[in-house]
């Protein structure tokens, strides 16, 4: 199984709204995709000295050949709305893992 984690900190002031944004429109579009098993919020649990929150969004899918799939026909379309969106609000990073137990 492969472990696609996307980490974002986003300012303060948006977490409430950008959350909602995120449970209701974003990962669901994610979702619907077809590539992902199921997918996970964790908020990270450290203050930051700059006032920004971080929370890590786990998608899990079977394989690499689905993965690869949902980077060639959905993911920048995905980002890019979501960049246009909070622009300038928020630090995203990704991390792709294979889940070994």
């Amino acid at each position: 199984m492969i472990l696609y984690n996307v980490t974002v900190k986003i300012l303060k002031s948006f977490e409430e709204e950008w959350l909602n944004w995120m449970r209701e429109v974003h990962i669901p579009e994610v979702m619907d995709t077809g590539m992902f098993l199921e997918n996970k919020i964790c908020k990270i649990l450290h203050e930051e000295e700059d006032g920004g929150v971080t929370y890590a969004f786990q998608y899990y899918c079977k394989d690499m050949d689905a993965f690869q799939e949902y980077q060639s026909k959905y993911a920048k379309a995905l980002q890019e709305d979501h960049a246009k969106r909070y622009k300038d609000q928020y630090v995203a990073f990704r991390t792709l893992m294979e889940v070994i137990q």
